[in-house]
């Protein structure tokens, strides 16, 4: 399991290379919902809290790497549930426990974070004080859990060596740290992708209750969307920059008052 060797191998740095973009694709969901909650904190605590929720997303995912035996147990079946529109009961593991309590949480946040936005209570509970690091870190720690859970399940998928996995986590981990400011205060500076992002972690939601219902939604089509839907509202903050500055004229005369 724990290879050392294997590193001397080309296939063993593609596989890495590999796992790390997906380690980093999967944890861009991470850093927009802790952008998200940490920009309820004043802003002199907002760079704490990012720091402390991605390094306890670290922690959660090499703990869980090195309990894999108890990962894979994860998905045995711990009773069966008969429902009426299906032939057979639904086996239902403790995989399918934790993503559905994940996958409800992140849609009863994600609605709730729309709901204040749009109403202005989320500035009114900065200014007044009454969020604070410990709330804010212990709704990190919760989603945690279910994003490192995913995450995990993708490495155990892609990689059997478990060092190779854990270098990965490692290494995706420093990117998010080293760029989640960045995607912070773009999301803080633009009202409209903070609604975006939020629309992107409902539909994650909805993929999470999906797959605990054994109804596998093709990650890769959601993630396009949600580039397409980035894309598309970045044209849309071009332009309406460029038609706030208004219309340039170089060549007209100028006249003294």
């Amino acid at each position: 399991m724990y290879d050392f060797a294997a590193f001397t191998e080309l296939a063993t740095w593609v596989s890495l290379l590999t796992l790390t973009l997906m380690e980093i694709v999967l944890g861009i969901d991470n850093i927009i919902f802790i952008s998200i909650m940490v920009s309820r904190l004043p802003s002199e605590q907002q760079a704490r809290g990012r720091t402390i929720g991605l390094l306890l997303a670290l922690v959660f995912r090499v703990a869980l790497l090195l309990s894999i035996s108890w990962i894979v147990g994860l998905r045995a079946p711990l009773f069966e549930l008969p429902l009426a529109w299906l032939s057979e009961p639904l086996a239902v593991s403790g995989r399918d426990l934790i993503l559905l309590v994940g996958g409800l949480f992140l849609l009863y946040k994600s609605t709730t974070e729309i709901h204040n936005k749009l109403q202005g209570e989320e500035e009114q509970e900065a200014q007044g004080g009454r969020v604070n690091l410990s709330q804010v870190v212990l709704q990190i720690v919760l989603i945690d859990l279910v994003f490192s859970f995913d995450s995990v399940l993708t490495a155990v998928g892609l990689v059997d060596n478990v060092l190779v996995m854990i270098v990965a986590v490692l290494v995706s981990m420093g990117v998010m740290l080293a760029f989640s400011g960045v995607v912070s205060d773009f999301v803080n500076r633009n009202p409209t992708i903070k609604i975006l992002a939020l629309s992107f972690l409902i539909l994650i939601g909805v993929m999470l209750v999906m797959e605990a219902a054994h109804q596998e939604i093709e990650k890769g089509y959601l993630y396009f969307a949600m580039a397409f839907s980035l894309i598309v509202e970045m044209v849309n903050i071009r332009m309406r920059r460029k038609s706030k500055a208004g219309p340039v004229h170089l060549h007209e005369p100028y006249y003294k008052p």
